[in-house]
């Protein structure tokens, strides 16, 4: 399941996304986006941020890893990859093969599954629910909608930190379980590829 690490990326990207857009809808809705623009602002604003996650797709696929995010750039870390992004270039280093692919940071090529999903804020209803383990904001597509159909988010009560994202697509439910999050200390080199440490590792250039 080679894209599997860029699906989680980008599913969980578009929960936050959706969730911090603007709308006018019931109090309740308002309500739901209001809080959860707390963590958006947390996860990708440009103090940075750094997560770990673990996914368990239908007990046939587990993994785990780290994510850092910092306005649009972004690193992340797993038992098969390492990805860095500074927002002009984009690198993906596959362990297996000992390979570094490279493009275009805004090219559609470095995740055509990314490009399946164009999300509209429109297209879904927001809700909040208030539990004794935290803050649930869920977001559920509208009749005809493509892609994600469901989302439910939860937040910790105090710091608005994500705990977890529970998604639907199609007929299959994936949680993604989060911890460790923290808050700004990343600095911009971060995101930088650190070429003299992969000299020996075969390099294919798609920009």
């Amino acid at each position: 399941m080679q894209l599997v690490m860029k699906k989680i990326c980008f599913l969980m990207a578009l929960c936050f996304m959706a969730l911090a857009a603007q709308s006018q809808e019931t109090p309740n809705a308002q309500q739901a986006r209001r809080v959860f623009n707390e963590t958006y602002k947390m996860v990708f604003g440009e103090q940075g941020s750094q997560l770990h996650y673990k996914v368990n797709i239908i007990g046939i696929y587990k993994t785990e890893g780290t994510i850092w995010n910092k306005g649009k750039k972004s690193k992340f870390i797993d038992e098969r990859y390492i990805a860095w992004n500074n927002d002009v270039t984009y690198y993906r280093y596959e362990r297996k093969k000992n390979s570094v692919t490279i493009y275009d940071a805004h090219s559609d090529e470095r995740d055509k599954y990314a490009t399946k999903f164009k999300f509209v804020p429109d297209n879904y209803t927001y809700s909040i629910k208030d539990a004794e383990e935290g803050y649930y904001i869920t977001l559920k597509a509208k009749k005809g909608v493509k892609g994600i159909k469901e989302a439910r988010c939860l937040l910790d009560k105090k710091t608005r930190y994500p705990l977890s994202v529970r998604i639907k697509v199609g007929i299959f439910h994936t949680t993604i379980k989060i911890s460790e999050f923290k808050v700004g200390g990343i600095d911009d080199d971060f995101f930088e590829f650190p070429r003299e440490h992969y000299k020996d590792c075969k390099f294919i250039d798609k920009r």
